[in-house]
């Protein structure tokens, strides 16, 4: 069976056309956390309202697993995610990991319900030079997402991410700090890979393959280039998938 895709450039809700300079905005996050709702509800808004003219937010929520066994298991949590927080953690010199946090294109890190940090963060990141990232001839078949993913040239030696997400998810969360809530997120995080590395001043172009975690619901694929050692991310691109 075979999926087709929609662009998802900025979102059709905010009634402008597709900006030039996206910024990726990562959300660590867990359900075992009371601290963390407040921080998917904004992602939420980032994502809808596309607040900031000129920039399309590409967002991406990464669920961690260190709050997993206190109470409630977040069905959406990965070590993977915990060990990406813990190298952002180490690279910008802070005394641990925290929920909820969020990170901008890589380089600029505060609680992930913050809105003003993250209005100032925008700010910061706005007038940055990007590198182009598309990604083409996605389609889905046999239980894996297909898609070829190519970038312009890097300014420094980096490393090309795809992540794919769950457009939308819900929980009924039964135990923990968030017992009782019904928890909604965007962007989920279920696959979270590097499919190659450049060099500075070389374009990068390769056929990836993802496995899906279930079938049915909407996917986003969004594709990144990081410079090496997960620091500044260079440029971003993000399609839906509806199957």
């Amino acid at each position: 069976m075979v999926g087709l895709l929609f662009t998802l450039g900025r979102d059709s809700s905010a009634g402008e056309s597709v900006a030039t300079k996206p910024v990726l905005v990562e959300l660590f996050t867990s359900e075992g956390c009371c601290s963390c709702p407040p921080a998917d509800a904004l992602l939420r808004t980032l994502d809808t309202t596309q607040p900031v003219p000129g920039i399309q937010l590409i967002v991406l929520g990464e669920h961690v697993d260190y709050w997993d066994d206190l109470g409630w298991q977040d069905a959406y949590s990965a070590h993977a995610f915990t060990v990406r927080q813990q190298t952002y953690a180490d690279r910008l010199r802070l005394a641990s990991p925290y929920t909820p946090q969020m990170v901008v294109d890589g380089t600029l890190e505060f609680v992930g319900s913050d809105r003003k940090r993250a209005n100032r963060a925008f700010e910061k990141v706005r007038a940055l030079p990007k590198v182009t990232v598309r990604i083409s001839s996605l389609k889905i078949e046999n239980g894996s997402l297909r898609a070829h993913v190519d970038t312009d040239p890097s300014p420094a030696p980096a490393e090309v991410f795809v992540a794919l997400a769950l457009d939308h998810a819900q929980s009924q969360v039964l135990h923990g700090e968030n017992g009782g809530h019904r928890l909604e997120h965007v962007a989920v995080a279920r696959n979270l890979i590097s499919v190659g590395k450049t060099v500075k001043g070389e374009m990068f172009s390769r056929d990836v393959t993802l496995a899906l975690s279930a079938t049915g619901p909407p996917y986003r694929v969004i594709a990144f280039v990081q410079e090496t050692n997960q620091g500044k991310i260079f440029g971003a691109a993000v399609e839906r998938v509806q199957q």
